[in-house]
């Protein structure tokens, strides 16, 4: 079963040219699958597989805690690997062609309101170490909503402060166009001219943002300064990165924005994906009319 579980993952390499994350996840649930096989039913030939034992495999998983979403991952990867098998004549039948993918949960992403969001930029002193930096940091991430990877990749020919706008690189390797609001432009003309060139070594490349040693930032640096931040402005929620691009998306649907314009300024493929903020604006809605009228209670 090794060997075709190590023949599978070289056809997604070679053949499917997916990532080496996707062939990772992919191995791992293979593997765990085999593993689980052999304890449990002394079996390593995928002939002798039958579908009760791939129910099985998820059962135990499931009874170990496992989440909707990792046993999903593991269902797609049995699914597809069967098929590969099937396709190729290395079993007659393929058990996995009518296992069903379990259901996931839907979660609402958590926000900041508008207020808390001002708490969390004014906790960023101009006059601190690096304060210029991070406060452009913050004000970019709200302001244009990008993801940290597309924070973190940015670069100086990326940005141009005079029209106000930035291109980033998304999922996919798609590039979009996102405008930088009027605040978060005065605070990225600070850093650069106050704080940036400070920054820069023999070694520097262009990216936006820097550490003191003069490399580009990267998504775990981020995540600190973000939980440094909201500790030192005493915000008693979680907060981290992704919760204020949660919070622009959020903010903007408030404020009578199209849920079409959000879905190209997040850079969401699908507009289903968008379409889950407006269920956060439903629940905001509701809790309104709940503490505010009369009758509510």
């Amino acid at each position: 079963m090794q060997t075709d579980i190590e023949d599978f993952i070289i056809h997604l390499a070679t053949e499917r040219g997916l990532s080496e994350h996707y062939q990772l996840s992919t191995r791992l649930s293979l593997e765990a699958f085999a593993k689980w096989l052999a304890g449990a039913h002394q079996i390593s030939a995928v002939v002798e597989v039958m579908r009760v034992h791939l129910t099985g495999f998820l059962e135990s998983r499931k009874r170990a805690g496992f989440a909707a979403a990792s046993l999903k991952l593991n269902v797609v990867a049995l699914k597809i690997w069967f098929r590969w098998l099937h396709s190729r004549e290395r079993v007659t039948k393929d058990p996995a062609d009518l296992l069903p993918l379990p259901r996931l949960e839907t979660y609402l992403p958590e926000t900041l309101n508008q207020q808390e969001v001002e708490i969390l930029l004014d906790a960023c002193q101009n006059d601190a170490p690096l304060g210029l930096r991070n406060r452009a940091i913050f004000e970019t991430l709200y302001a244009c909503g990008l993801r940290v990877s597309e924070l973190c990749g940015a670069r100086l020919e990326h940005l141009n402060l005079d029209v106000r706008i930035i291109r980033v690189t998304g999922k996919g390797d798609k590039t979009r166009l996102v405008p930088v609001g009027h605040k978060a432009a005065e605070a990225l003309q600070a850093y650069l001219l106050g704080e940036r060139p400070g920054l820069v070594r023999k070694h520097t490349k262009s990216h936006v943002f820097l550490s003191v040693r003069g490399h580009a930032l990267t998504p775990d640096r981020i995540w600190q300064l973000t939980k440094q931040t909201a500790s030192s402005a005493g915000l008693s929620k979680g907060v981290y990165p992704h919760l204020l691009r949660h919070s622009f998306a959020t903010h903007l649907l408030e404020n009578g924005a199209d849920l079409r314009i959000i879905q190209e300024l997040l850079g969401h493929a699908d507009i289903a994906t968008t379409q889950i903020y407006t269920h956060v604006d439903r629940q905001r809605l509701k809790a309104v009319h709940h503490k505010f009228h009369p009758r509510a209670k």
